[in-house]
């Protein structure tokens, strides 16, 4: 009976998300009430028919309602038991949770999204069309994508955008009327957006781009269209999600065979990555052979080509969260202007119309390089599906563990190295290696104003630890206009020595507005220690570390990566070496942690000799780089729910900690107290096993309540976007995506932006947020993209910074994500052995989240850790990076997460708390959440660890600091007591009057016989 019950809900629930594990234990749970229930069924049918044989006549009835209104009454109590019992910890968060933004927080949020939008948008292209004259009141608007722009993402970034400032309104507001019969034929092609979602009902992502043939556009319809206004835009979106990528080759999904999961997984029902479709819009393939996602498909291009011969000017928006390949906007002579808006949320897209008009002028800049070709780029051939192909056994023993494993197991080699995104581009560039102008169309930073600037360096000084000096912007236009000012360095290079990019962000600053003729000037201290270089292959460092090696440093301004406005140099006399002396911002010196894991057997990208290995670097991975070695398989079992031994990672000198104990306190009385306070050990000591037990395991969007230490539940939710609390069904404003917020290049905005938004979730007491996430854009076509904020960590750090010490003043915390390395969604959680070199990781890829940990402010933040594994070491059990570099050497305090803990096959509860990772993203529902060596001293110590951090950051967040509990009874509380009230009331009630008809069908009867008695005397 249970598994026919289990059977039923599991598409049912399965639609919301939720996951079979979840579903087998919450009515295995229950199944002893279920069990109750259903006796008492049989026992009310008993009743009911031997009511007809034990009863009296004419009392039948009354036995029969009183049976079924007991059954009632049992029934609620059967109901109340369930839910205060097994169900408690999950519906008391449903319940408990919610609450309503308050109008002045949605005020100021679509205030601030506005600016964003207005800062965030970049104008890559004009030719002088824009700001369009004003004697223009009218514009043509093509492409499908104009009446459904992207305006986020999906997955865990994704919001409700269904009342979000439009193109079209977008346009009306600023004063242009649009051409209705244009958005009429749009609308009735197709009303909808094809759904690309994680929450598939079949798990399957369609990425349509729903485009009218040529066809569609008559001689009436363009005859009318150039009537109605000689301008024309032109919409082209893209979108990305959690869960997939964008494919490389459209083609192959068109046709189907684009879908690798029966050939790489044991268990391809839990394999979707490449689960992808595509439907044509014509009779024709929308996507020749090899041609990406991320290229105009045919019918754009026929639609572009019409449009562009029939007007000569024309505006084209990239509404797309990814770089797209945009050589073909030169290819047009008609094509102006060219604007990119990534996803604007619920007032972003005001700021298209206020650009076109003139009445904002563009400040944004690219947070990407855009190149010419996709195909060419470093990664391109490192990116995607890769599975080890002699690990078949493996694969099986681990699916026979855990129903939740995917299937397989893969790997992705980080071969370019350091050399991400513009620092190759410059760096080749520099070196004669490229011919920069053939390769890259935007550089990095780059972005058009309707004004000029000129850009001074002023009091260049070498202070010894650091570098002080001015920068004077000018604006030589006439017309007012912010700025940004981007600073760069450039480190001496040894050929074949440590790998040093030529082009280095370092810092920046956006300007207010500056009228013409006038002049701001901004402050700029650098530390030398910043521009240190990470020798993870021990040349110069033994056992790894950074160093300032000896030579001449140049610093720049420039007004994009390529571009240099001004530039002065300093002299490093000597190696300084930072493996022996710490940087000031580290507690311990950075040595070498993970290079003899992660590394791997790859070959990485080097500058010696020109990129001299570049061909071999950047090749698709060889026929034997699928091939597992025998050290790798053992770490990988060794990790896996099939082999993992808990055992092995005990410590015999370890002592038990103390349980149980009543010293009186309750985590209130820790508010405000230091990490290193004694009364932490005494509230510890309070806890049992079982408390410890779930607190860790009980952290899907929640934290539990732990009455022994009088720890109260919380409530987390996604929140990249905004509050999206698909939980208790709680929704806030709409937040634009990271890639326009980042194209802001302002920090102060994106504080503003952090206060608004911290205020949303304080008007909702939701004080946990699964965001701001900071994986850096390795690839353009990871699927992620939107939710992440650039190619460079510098400017993703700095802003990530600024934005969580904003919203930890309202009390929130912030969990930043994802821990790391995870750049991509292909093969996520599917044993995803991440290859890089530490070099790579520590520069590159873990720069965001230590950026923004170091210039945290706060008291209260977390972490989440990534699904990927960092070499052949899960993320989320990495004691390396968990513990050694985040706590140890960046000082990190505060609780980690793991994301979603499907268990997959390697998401251990066990595993996680040993290494640094406190709470697991889940219900305390997967065979892999228990356990069991429960007399183990190591194990309760890392477990009182994980509750110390866990509770460290709940004591300072808002669920403390910014109480207003009265006391008084819980919503749910309040709800099941009404409930309860009004079922009893209705009972007696309804007994009540069975009751009262009985006496008076009685009484009848009785009256009808008497008078017939009398008769008969």
């Amino acid at each position: 009976m249970i598994e026919f019950i289990i059977s039923i809900l599991v598409p049912i629930l399965g639609g919301l998300g939720v996951s079979e594990a979840d579903v087998t234990t919450y009515v295995t749970n229950c199944s002893g009430y279920i069990y109750a229930i259903l006796i008492s069924i049989l026992v009310l049918i008993v009743l009911l028919v031997a009511a007809h044989f034990i009863a009296p006549k004419g009392k039948r009835h009354l036995v029969r309602w009183g049976a079924s209104l007991a059954w009632i009454l049992a029934l609620v109590t059967m109901v109340n038991m369930v839910c205060y019992g097994p169900l408690y910890t999950n519906l008391s968060v449903v319940l408990n949770g919610g609450g309503t933004v308050s109008d002045e927080a949605k005020a100021a949020s679509n205030e601030v999204i506005k600016k964003v939008g207005e800062e965030g948008m970049v104008l890559v292209k004009n030719n002088g069309l824009l700001p369009l004259s004003s004697d223009v009141d009218s514009m043509n608007v093509f492409g499908w994508a104009s009446t459904n722009p992207i305006y986020g993402g999906t997955g865990s970034g994704s919001a409700d955008t269904s009342s979000v400032v439009s193109i079209l309104q977008s346009l009306s507001d600023a004063g242009y009327k649009t051409n209705e019969s244009l958005t009429k034929m749009y609308t009735d092609y197709r009303a909808d957006r094809p759904a690309a979602t994680i929450l598939g009902g079949d798990g399957s992502f369609d990425i349509t781009l729903p485009e009218p043939t040529a066809d569609y556009y008559t001689d009436d319809v363009m005859g009318e269209a150039e009537s109605f206004s000689d301008v024309a835009m032109v919409v082209i979106s893209r979108g990305g999600g959690e869960g997939y990528d964008l494919p490389t080759d459209m083609n192959s999904v068109i046709h189907g065979t684009y879908n690798v999961a029966d050939e790489v997984s044991v268990n391809p029902a839990n394999y979707a990555y490449t689960n992808i479709s595509y439907t044509n819009n014509g009779d024709y393939d929308d996507f020749d052979a090899g041609e990406s996602y991320l290229e105009l498909s045919n019918t754009e291009e026929a639609m572009l080509d019409k449009v562009c011969s029939e007007f000569s000017k024309v505006i084209v928006v990239i509404n797309a969260n990814n770089p797209m390949e945009l050589d073909w906007v030169d290819n047009y002579d008609s094509i102006g202007a060219v604007i990119l808006a990534p996803g604007t949320g619920q007032t972003g897209m005001a700021a298209l119309g206020e650009i076109i008009n003139g009445s904002v002028n563009p400040s944004g800049k690219t947070v990407d390089t855009y190149v010419k070709d996709l195909t060419q780029t470093p990664y391109y051939n490192n990116i995607g599906a890769f599975a080890y192909n002699n690990v078949d056994d493996l694969k099986e023993a681990i699916a026979a563990s855990d129903t939740a494993y995917e299937g397989t197991v893969s790997f992705v080699d980080y071969v370019e190295g350091i050399y991400v995104g513009y620092k190759y581009y410059e760096t080749a560039s520099d070196d004669g290696v490229i011919n920069y102008e053939d390769v890259v169309k935007y550089p990095f930073g780059y972005g058009l104003s309707y004004t000029t600037f000129e850009q001074k360096m002023n009091d260049f000084s070498d202070n010894g630890d650091n570098v002080t000096f001015s920068v004077t912007v000018t604006n030589t236009g006439d017309v007012a206009g912010k700025d940004v000012v981007e600073v760069y360095f450039t480190p001496p290079y040894t050929n074949g020595g440590i790998e040093k990019a030529s082009v280095n962000l370092i810092d920046y600053a956006k300007t207010g507005e500056i009228a013409p003729g006038e002049s701001e000037t901004v402050e700029f201290t650098i530390n030398k220690e910043d521009m240190a270089s990470y020798d993870a292959n021990e040349i110069k460092v033994a056992g790894g570390g950074y160093i300032l090696e000896a030579g001449e440093y140049t610093v720049s301004v420039r007004s994009d990566s390529h571009t240099v406005s001004d530039q002065a140099n300093f002299t490093v006399d000597s190696d300084i070496n930072y493996s022996e002396n710490a940087r000031t911002t580290d507690n311990v010196a950075a040595t070498n942690q993970l290079n003899d894991y992660t590394a791997g057997n790859v070959t990485y990208l080097s500058r010696a000799d020109g990129f001299a290995n570049y061909a071999e670097a950047t090749a698709a991975p060889a026929e034997e780089a699928y091939v597992m070695d025998d050290a790798t398989r053992k770490e990988v079992e060794a990790n896996s729910t099939a082999y993992y031994d808990s055992t092995a990672y005990d410590n015999a000198e370890d002592t038990m900690p103390t349980l149980g104990s009543d010293n009186g306190l309750t985590l209130a009385d820790l508010t405000g107290k230091a990490y290193d306070d004694p009364m932490w050990d005494q509230l510890l000591d309070q806890m049992s096993f079982e408390d410890m037990s779930l607190l860790v395991n009980l952290g899907g969007w929640q934290t539990a309540q732990i009455d022994s230490v009088g720890k109260v539940a919380t409530s987390d939710c996604d929140g990249p976007a905004g509050v999206n609390n698909f939980i208790t069904g709680t929704y806030g404003t709409p937040y634009p995506t990271e890639v326009l917020m980042a194209q802001t290049w302002n920090t102060d905005l994106l504080y503003d932006l952090g206060l608004a938004m911290g205020q949303e979730y304080a008007d909702v007491n939701n004080y946990g947020v699964y965001g701001p996430a900071m994986n850096t854009h390795r690839s353009a076509f990871a699927g992620r993209n939107f939710e992440y904020y650039s190619e460079d960590g510098v400017l993703a750090g700095k802003l990530a910074a600024a934005q969580v010490n904003a919203m930890a003043t309202k009390g929130t915390y912030n969990y930043i994500k994802h821990f790391a390395l995870n750049d991509q969604e292909t093969n996520r959680c599917a044993f995803l052995l991440t290859y890089s070199n530490e070099q790579a990781i520590r520069e590159i890829y873990l720069k965001p989240f230590e950026l923004c940990i170091k210039n945290f402010d706060g008291t209260q933040i977390a972490v989440m850790s990534s699904f990927n594994w960092i070499g052949t070491v899960p993320a989320c059990s990495n004691e390396d990076t968990l513990t050694t570099i985040l706590r140890n050497e960046w000082g990190f305090q505060g609780m980690v997460i793991t994301d979603y803990d499907g268990s997959y096959g390697y998401m251990i509860t066990d595993h996680c708390v040993r290494t640094g990772n406190d709470l697991m993203l889940g219900f305390s529902s997967q065979a892999s959440n228990q356990l069991t060596n429960t007399e183990s001293a190591t194990l309760n110590n890392a477990l009182r660890t994980s509750c110390k951090n866990i509770m460290y950051t709940i004591a300072n967040s808002g669920y403390y600091t910014n109480t207003t509990d009265d006391g008084g009874m819980s919503n749910m509380t309040k709800l099941f007591v009404t409930i309860d009230v009004v079922t009893v009331l209705l009972v007696v009630l309804c007994m009540a009057l069975v009751i009262v008809r009985y006496r008076k069908k009685h009484a009848k009867a009785a009256a009808e016989v008497a008078p017939e008695e009398k008769k008969e005397e």
